[in-house]
C-alpha cells in the first residue's frame, strides 16, 4: 500500500533530498510502506532508498543518509486510527455490545489493532492475525505490545471470546518471548468463569514468560442495564472481590521474592468494590498499567499530598461552595481525602453521580453521561462543580450522550470545570486557583 506525503518539513532531511508534498512513497529499501508502524520501523536505519513516485506518475529513487534516530520531516496522508483492524471476537463480557442503541457511531467500533497496541497502548487479543501479519510483528519489534489474555486455558479463551483460534494465545506469547519482545497483559475477569483456580493457573502460566511478561492487570468485568440475549453474567460481590485480592497479594510476594516485580496487579476497581485500602505508590512499581485503571487513586492522592507539602497556602481563600461529582464507586475515596485535607475557606460536597443511562452497576466516573449529571445536580447550592475530564471525549467538551458542556451549565446555571486525574490539578482546582 503506497503512502501519500501530505506534508514536508521545511528544511528536513526529505526536504533537502528533495522530496515533497504531493507526492507518494512507494518503498523503503525495496520493502512497501504499509502503514505507520513500517514507516517508524524502515526509517530508523543509516542508509536509506526511498522510492517516490511524483504526482505526474513518474518515479525516482531517493537516497538519504542519516542517524538512526534522525526525522525525516515527512507527515503521511494514511492514519491508521482512520482503519483500525476491527476485533473478529463476540467476547461475553464486550462493553461495546452492551451500549444502548442510537449513540454516536464511533462508540460502536469494536478495533483489536496490534498497531494501535503499539502507539497507544490498547489491549489486543491477537485472534484477527494472519500468520504474514504475526510475522510482521515479529519483524517490525514490535514491543511492548497489550495483550488480552483473559485466560490461558485455550477451550475456555475459545468460550470467552466466540473464536476458534483463541486458544494459540500461550503460543503466540511464547513466540514474542523467543524473539526477545515484551508484552504487558490484560485480564478481565467474570466470577465463577476464569477467577479461582482459573485465575491461578492463568496467572502461573504467565509468570514462566517473565521477563518478556511484564505485568498482569487483573480487572472485573464491567456490566451495564443493556444485556438482553447475552451471556448471563453478574458483578463481584464484596467478599468475591477480596478473594481475588487476597489470592493476588499472595502472588505479588511470591512473585517479588523470585522475579524482584510484583508482576500482577488488580485495579483500583478491585479494591472499591471488597472496600479495602489501596496501596502504597511503592507497590505499583512506576504505573506500568495506568491506564487500565491501576493505581489511578492512589497516584491521584500522592500527588495531591506532595502538591499540599509544596505548596501548603494556608491563607483563607474568598468562601465558595464547590461539588465534586463523581462515580458511585470512587466517592468514598474522594470524601476521605478532602475531608482529611480541608481546603480553608472552601466548601466542598463530594456528590457521587447514579448511572441510570447505563444501569446502576456501571459506577465509574468515565462513564457518567451528561443527562445523568444535570438530573442530579439539579438545584444543588454550588458556585462550582468539579468533574473529571474522562467524563468528555478527548479534545472536545462533549460527554458520552452528547450534551456539551455548556450545555449542561446553561442547564444547571453553575460553572463546571472539567478536571485531568492529577492531583495537583485537583487540588488547585478545589483552590480555585491555576497550577
Amino acid at each position: 500500500m503506497a503512502q501519500r506525503i501530505v506534508s514536508v518539513h521545511p528544511g528536513s532531511l526529505a526536504a533537502r533530498s528533495g522530496i515533497r508534498a504531493g507526492e507518494t512513497l512507494l518503498s523503503i529499501n525495496r520493502t512497501p510502506v504499509l502503514d505507520l508502524v513500517d514507516y517508524q520501523f524502515l526509517t530508523a536505519r543509516p542508509s536509506l532508498e526511498m522510492l517516490v513516485q511524483a504526482e505526474d506518475g513518474s518515479q525516482r529513487t531517493v537516497h538519504i543518509h542519516k542517524l538512526i534516530e534522525e526525522s525525516l520531516g515527512i507527515t503521511l496522508e494514511s492514519s491508521m486510527m482512520s482503519c483500525p483492524i476491527t476485533c473478529a471476537n463476540h467476547c461475553i463480557f464486550c462493553f461495546i455490545e452492551q451500549m444502548p442503541p442510537g449513540m454516536r457511531e464511533s462508540l460502536y467500533v469494536r478495533d483489536d489493532d496490534w498497531r494501535l497496541s503499539l502507539i497507544a497502548g490498547n489491549f489486543v487479543t491477537l485472534t484477527n492475525l494472519p500468520s504474514k501479519e504475526m510475522d510482521r510483528i515479529i519483524e517490525r519489534r514490535a514491543s511492548p505490545l497489550y495483550i488480552s489474555v483473559h485466560t490461558t486455558n485455550g477451550e475456555l479463551r475459545k468460550k470467552m471470546l466466540h473464536h476458534i483460534h483463541a486458544d494459540r494465545i500461550m503460543e503466540h506469547l511464547q513466540r514474542f518471548c523467543d524473539n526477545n519482545m515484551s508484552f504487558h497483559c490484560q485480564v478481565v475477569l467474570c466470577p465463577g468463569i476464569n477467577d479461582g483456580p482459573e485465575l491461578e493457573r492463568t496467572l502461573t502460566d504467565l509468570a514462566t514468560l517473565i521477563p518478556h511478561a511484564l505485568t498482569v492487570a487483573l480487572v472485573p468485568v464491567g456490566l451495564t442495564k443493556f444485556r438482553e440475549h447475552l451471556h448471563p453474567l453478574r458483578p463481584y460481590t464484596k467478599e468475591e472481590a477480596r478473594q481475588v485480592l487476597d489470592f493476588a497479594h499472595e502472588f505479588q510476594k511470591k512473585m517479588l521474592a523470585q522475579h524482584g516485580t510484583r508482576f500482577v496487579f488488580p485495579s483500583d476497581e478491585f479494591y472499591q468494590i471488597a472496600e479495602c485500602p489501596l496501596p502504597d505508590p511503592d507497590s505499583y512499581e512506576n504505573y506500568p498499567q495506568f491506564e487500565n485503571g491501576v493505581g489511578v487513586l492512589t497516584r491521584l492522592r500522592d500527588e495531591f499530598e506532595t502538591a499540599l507539602r509544596l505548596d501548603p497556602d494556608d491563607s483563607e481563600a474568598k468562601p465558595r461552595r464547590v461539588v465534586m461529582a463523581t462515580g458511585v464507586s470512587v466517592a468514598p475515596f474522594m470524601r476521605e481525602l478532602v475531608a482529611k485535607h480541608p481546603i480553608p475557606g472552601v466548601e466542598i460536597t463530594v456528590k457521587p453521580i447514579v448511572n441510570y443511562f447505563f444501569g446502576e452497576t456501571v459506577t465509574v466516573s468515565g462513564l457518567i453521561t451528561g443527562q445523568d449529571l444535570v438530573a442530579q445536580l439539579q438545584g444543588i447550592p454550588a458556585d462550582e462543580i468539579l468533574i473529571t475530564s474522562s467524563m468528555l471525549r478527548e479534545g472536545e467538551d462533549v460527554f458520552l450522550d452528547d450534551m456539551t458542556l455548556t450545555h449542561a451549565q446553561e442547564t444547571l446555571g453553575i460553572p463546571i470545570t472539567p478536571v485531568p486525574d492529577d492531583g495537583a490539578d485537583l487540588l488547585y482546582a478545589l483552590r480555585g486557583s491555576e497550577v
